[in-house]
């Protein structure tokens, strides 16, 4: 009997020269979002970039030298405001971007229905509330890690 499913095969191939794009524009939050991810996804290549402009440099580099894009994306909806976040989730999304299969994970202080709407009706994967502590930061990374890079599979460089 062959058996066609691996846990560790899922968790390897997402692991695999894995990376997250973090779009965060104030410099106190980075420090806390890349400490709480060096605790839970030491594994995880971290890239930060302050705006959405960096943050489609950094994407178009990616395929110009042929790197791996970030398996996932986590994004400031409010840099300061949320229109250049907005641009950059309809660019990634847009029909035959070569970022679409990307995941974005939006996150922000605001728990505005509208916001939340306007995330999932733009292609967005997923929206969280900004957590407001070091333990909630770390608890947050611990659900994504076991999430993102332990049950679902995330596609490949190609895929």
């Amino acid at each position: 009997m062959h058996d066609h499913y691996s846990g560790r095969s899922t968790v390897k191939q997402n692991f695999y020269k894995a990376s997250i794009l973090v779009v965060e524009d104030n410099p106190d939050h980075w420090m806390l979002i890349q400490e709480a991810l060096g605790e839970c996804l030491p594994e995880v290549q971290t890239v930060w970039v302050s705006t959405a402009k960096e943050a489609e440099t950094y994407l178009a580099d990616c395929l110009a030298d042929q790197a791996n894009l970030p398996k996932l994306m986590l994004l400031d909806l409010y840099l300061p405001d949320a229109g250049p976040s907005w641009t950059l989730i309809q660019k990634i999304k847009r029909p035959n971007s070569p970022y679409i299969r990307m995941p974005i994970v939006v996150f922000s202080y605001s728990n505005s229905q509208e916001d939340i709407n306007e995330l999932y009706r733009f292609g967005g994967t997923s929206y969280i509330v900004k957590p407001s502590t070091f333990d909630q930061w770390l608890a947050y990374f611990q659900s994504m890690r076991q999430y993102w890079w332990e049950t679902v599979t995330l596609p490949g460089q190609n895929g």
